[in-house]
């Protein structure tokens, strides 16, 4: 619009601090820096921002702005000095100043950083290993490692070990569902179920240990402390106090609990009460056999009383100022936020990690629990009237935390989404099975944890159940390695002889370590030198598949028409050349891998000359595991990024980190080594391209404006000043430097599409059976988890005549049912195929209007990102459970659990065009994911499992040469940059057309919100006469098609079907300017100094 103030960078404004801002606080957390601002907006006229940067690098994204309303700017000033001013440094001194000294004495040391020369910490908090990272564990060769993406293929291999365990089965979970199915459909695969599996295997014999995160049942400030404390706070402020600082400290001390209040009931991690339920999965399996042991830690609450008691007498002789309250007790302090020792409210144990037979382990991003199985394509619509047995999500397994949360998961059938008319929430995640010596490492921190937990809880109550575990490592043919101080993917160990490399021997005597002599004859591959800069172009060439399966042009577009033609000329050209090349290092990776272990014992002798290079990393600390802080991942991704040569692919859950210490409270500097790799290439001239997934929103339920939902949007925030705002973020970094950051790194996020089949078949089905489908539904998910079989070990099967009614009169009916081209038998339930290798298009699939309208079945959801993998130069891979935050990175916080992985298998690859040696293992699963999210890989069948479903032993399967292998083959070129980009963009705007999804970049302020998303999908309120209120249902259901954008009747739908046959993969780019107008968090009385380190 004429005269209107155009947008600040799409990643971020160059940011100037005013001196008002410093002096009253106004960018720091708390009700009196907003109270500032607001003041300051009303007094004080509006600063223009710069306005042409985003327009150069992302035009793409003023394209659909919605009209923005003109700011208007009083002619008044705030005065320095005046009664204002005065109130301000009152309400600043005596509330926010108390907040920060709180902070202070309960917080974390300063020295947690991260940014010490060489990504080491030694302060005495800190575990000071000898071993690369800082790790408690050495690097070792020797091993096999193999990767699962999606829960499907995984939890098929953990079931797979599971049966043939024969001594013991040892899992560490955030959370365990005894009633989870790790395979599916469950009707077809009730033994598969892991509460029967690990009962079978207790009832052979096998010992079974298992260690669960115990979340917060009761919340501390409504339970333990409210009223009581805080009014007994106020009341020792002494009688001289001048009335408006005993106003302010009263309204310091309320905000304080009411703050933490807020906070736990919206925080998942510590939320009460949590959507998790431990207590169900300790006595759920723990009643199955005695040999099924549970532990549930930490502990959180002690005795109301107690508590009470020894907090207001610690306090009695003390007054209350700005002065004094930092002098308080430290114990007494933690005791308020539920700190003290022994008492940890706030963190969580999140490790993900299944260990079979000493011998075998799983780990990664996956938890053996509801919401997180899933295949390739993701489908997210699970109705199927021609067939109840072919229910996939049951139960609570039919999740979408974005609606609803996990409810009631003691009595899991109790699902409440209508799948009728609800969508499901994909979920995207990465995994992996190992072998090998790095095994005993992960032995050696299950003991120690299990051990911890025994002492600290368990010893006291002499339950026969109960007893520590013992541990001595199995190096039986195995000769464990550190890798060279050369290697470039780390520093070098610290304080010790490079003569001599040592590895840890885990003593189950005293649990200790001890150093022994170890031999170095490892081969490093050395890379070829970097290759020149080019210009990651984000233009509108497009590297889609049109539906003849070539790489072809948008719609209607002549340019990308010229480009499809060349594109798929170069595809063709280099397919020859390569193809023989590839042959040859194909036989022989095939030749290394065919047979799995046994093969590598009988070519080299013993097994560990011809495997991975590994290292075990975590975060841990004294509340966690009974150690010295270890942030030995912090470690690892720092030291990674800093020595990547060409390329860093991250696909993690979330992404909080800091590019200086000017952005407290976010600690971990992981953001700095991205700027300083990034700045380092720009100015040599050298390509270098960050690649970042995340989800485009934190997986939690609720309107984005409303008050509940302040926890998932100071998550967005933090994730947004990491990104691209606040003055210190990566990409104004950059930019600040001259350099277009764009260039260098790029963020996106995953989002799919579905369709009920709630047609004209399901409509039959219940005429004909006089059963409404969710009846019948419900009892189908009541016959997969029957009543009482947990206490009984009783197992029903769909044939038994005690089966529910509506389940038999249904299916009977549903067999007589037509088939409708396929909306009757089961090939219609769900259109994810179409966005996938060799699906069919959806402008081909067929529909029979029933209860909804073709229209209105179509849903759409984010696709969740649960990963947490970090792929450098497809050489390096590092993948665990840590998020990219500080309660993952710290150490202090949850703790967590990784792997560093270099497998010496090279093959021959492309970097920025130059050939490459790329390792085998780390090449594979950056091309597998690419390819998943440009819907490069046809769809996965789950009752068909391939070799990427079975555990090591099995290698995992990849169509080198093939065309789709070609297209993501090399990171750095143009024909992929064209490609990834072109798809993230065309898949953006389809998305927004037909679903309004939020967040979107058209979405600039809350004005704008409610105009392109609340007027939409929120119900309104009406006040009547006196304080009646009536709602006014939504205008479309939430994920549903916004049909006034569209013609009516059948020309709606096929306008729908064309846009959506444009879709390819899931792949879209996350939207920079989301409310960028905006404080998001809107900070005050629940988001402050306190409470914000518990979001980041």
């Amino acid at each position: 619009m004429a005269g209107e103030p155009q947008d600040p960078l799409a990643y971020g404004d160059y940011h100037q601090t005013g001196e008002d801002d410093d002096r009253y606080g106004a960018g720091k957390r708390g009700i009196i820096g907003d109270t500032y601002r607001t003041l300051r907006g009303r007094y004080q006229p509006q600063q223009a921002q710069d306005p042409n940067i985003t327009q150069n690098h992302q035009p793409h994204l003023f394209e659909s702005r919605p009209p923005q309303s003109g700011v208007s700017s009083g002619s008044s000033t705030l005065q320095s000095g005046g009664l204002a001013s005065s109130i301000f440094d009152k309400v600043h001194g005596a509330v926010h100043t108390i907040g920060r000294e709180v902070v202070g004495r309960i917080g974390d040391p300063e020295a947690h950083a991260h940014t010490y020369a060489n990504s080491q910490c030694f302060d005495g908090a800190h575990d000071n290993s000898q071993h690369r990272y800082g790790s408690f564990a050495a690097e070792r060769d020797g091993n096999n490692v193999k990767w699962f993406v999606d829960g499907c293929s995984y939890m098929w291999a953990v079931s797979r070990a599971l049966e043939q365990a024969s001594e013991s089965i040892w899992i560490l979970d955030w959370w365990l569902s005894p009633e989870l199915y790790l395979r599916r459909p469950p009707s077809r695969n009730e033994q598969y179920r892991i509460d029967r599996m690990l009962q079978a295997a207790a009832q052979r014999g096998v010992k079974v240990n298992i260690i669960v995160y115990k979340e917060v049942t009761q919340a501390l400030t409504r339970k333990y402390l409210s009223p009581t404390i805080p009014k007994y706070l106020h009341s020792l402020l002494p009688r001289s106090t001048d009335p408006i600082t005993r106003a302010l400290s009263g309204l310091g001390i309320a905000a304080t609990f009411a703050s933490i209040e807020h906070m736990e009931a919206q925080n998942p991690l510590i939320t009460p009460p949590l959507a998790v339920s431990s207590s169900h999965t300790k006595h759920a399996l723990e009643d199955l056999h005695p040999n099924i042991s549970v532990f549930r830690h930490p502990d959180h609450l002690p005795d109301a009383q107690t508590l009470q008691s020894s907090f207001l007498t610690s306090l009695q002789k003390l007054s209350l100022t700005a002065a004094t309250i930092s002098k308080l007790p430290g114990d007494t302090l933690k005791a308020v936020y539920g700190m003290n020792e022994g008492v940890i409210l706030y963190w969580a144990h999140h490790e993900k990690l299944c260990i079979v037979d000493g011998s075998t382990a799983f780990m990664g991003g996956l938890d053996l629990c509801y919401g997180r199985w899933d295949t390739n394509q993701h489908p997210i619509a699970d109705a199927h009237p021609g067939n109840l047995d072919d229910i996939v999500f049951p139960g609570q397994d039919f999740n979408n935390a974005r609606i609803m949360d996990f409810q009631d998961v003691a009595h899991w059938e109790n699902n409440k989404l209508n799948r009728k008319e609800s969508a499901r929430m994909g979920w995207s995640d990465i995994s992996i099975n190992l072998r090998g010596p790095v095994v005993e490492d992960l032995r050696a921190h299950f003991v120690e944890r299990w051990n911890f937990i025994y002492n600290e809880k368990y010893d006291v109550r002499k339950d026969v159940r109960y007893s520590r575990l013992t541990f001595e490592q199995n190096m039986a043919n195995t000769v464990p390695q550190q890798r060279p101080v050369s290697q470039r993917y780390g520093p070098p160990p610290q304080k010790y002889d490079q003569s001599q490399t040592y590895v840890q021997s885990y003593q189950s005597s005293g649990g200790n370590y001890m150093n022994e002599p170890e031999r170095n004859d490892n081969q490093y591959f050395s890379p070829p030198p970097a290759s020149n800069r080019g210009f990651d172009s984000g233009s509108e060439a497009s590297g889609d598949l049109d539906r003849s399966g070539s790489y072809g042009q948008r719609p209607g577009s002549s340019h990308h028409r010229h480009h499809f033609n060349q594109e798929a000329g170069n595809i063709g050209d280099a397919a020859g050349a390569m193809r023989e090349r590839f042959m040859h290092g194909v036989q022989h990776v095939q030749d290394q891998y065919l047979a799995g272990d046994e093969h590598h014992n009988r070519l080299h002798g013993h097994y560990q000359s011809a495997g991975f290079a590994c290292q075990i990393i975590r975060s841990c600390t004294q509340w966690s595991h009974g150690v010295l802080t270890e942030h030995s991942v912090a470690n690892a991704y720092i030291s990674v990024i800093q020595n990547s040569q060409h390329f860093v692919y991250i696909e993690n859950q979330f992404f909080i980190t800091a590019t200086s210490d000017a952005q407290k409270p976010v600690r971990n500097k992981i953001g700095a080594a991205i700027v300083e790799r990034i700045l380092r290439a720009a100015r040599a001239g050298e390509k270098f391209k960050v690649v970042v997934l995340m989800p485009a929103i934190p997986a939690f339920a609720g309107d984005l404006k409303d008050e509940s939902s302040l926890g998932t949007r100071a998550i967005m925030e933090y994730q947004y000043n990491s990104i691209n705002r606040g003055g210190h973020s990566i990409m104004e970094s950059i930019a600040n430097e001259g350099f277009d950051p764009t260039e260098f790194i790029r963020f996106y996020n995953l989002r799919n599409y579905d369709r009920i089949n709630s047609s004209a078949s399901m409509r039959e089905a219940e005429w004909k059976s006089g059963v409404d489908y969710e009846d019948a539904r419900r009892e189908h998910d009541d016959i997969v988890d029957p009543a009482g079989y947990r206490a009984q070990g009783d197992v029903r099967y769909p044939h038994e005549p005690s089966m529910g009614q509506n389940y038999q009169r249904y299916q009977q009916a549903a067999t007589n049912i037509t088939d409708r081209r396929g909306l009757g038998s089961s090939r219609w339930d769900n259109v994810s195929e179409c966005y996938m290798l060799g699906g069919t298009d959806i402008r081909d699939v067929p529909w029979e209007d029933g209860d909804l309208a073709e229209i209105d079945a179509f849903v759409s959801e984010e696709l969740y990102i649960h990963s947490k993998v970090l792929i450098a130069d497809d050489r390096v891979v590092i993948c665990g459970s840590a998020n990219l935050n500080d309660r993952s990175q710290l150490g202090i916080h949850d703790s967590e659990i990784a792997i560093v992985i270099e497998d010496p298998t090279t093959i021959d690859s492309y970097m920025n065009g130059r050939p490459w040696r790329a390792s085998q293992f780390a090449a594979t699963l950056r091309r597998q994911l690419f390819r998943k999210h440009l819907g490069l890989l046809p769809p996965q069948d789950m009752e068909r499992p391939s070799q990427n479903s079975e555990p090591i032993g099995v290698p995992n399967s990849y169509d080198f040469g093939s065309r789709e292998d070609l297209a993501v083959i090399d990171p750095l070129s143009e024909n992929f940059l064209n490609l990834w980009n072109s798809r993230a963009k065309q898949n953006t705007e389809v998305f927004g057309r037909i679903f309004h999804p939020v967040p979107h970049d058209s979405v600039r302020t809350w004005n704008d919100y409610d105009s392109f998303y609340g007027r939409l999908f929120q119900e309104a309120e009406k006040k009547g006469n006196g304080k009646d209120v009536t709602k006014t249902p939504a205008k479309y259901r939430w994920g549903h098609v916004v049909a006034e954008n569209f013609s009516p009747g059948d020309e709606g739908v096929r306008e729908v079907k064309e846009l959506l046959s444009t879709i390819k993969g899931t792949l879209v780019e996350m939207p920079l300017l989301f409310l960028i107008n905006e404080d998001i968090a809107k900070e005050g009385i629940s988001l402050n100094a306190i409470t914000e380190e518990l979001y980041t």
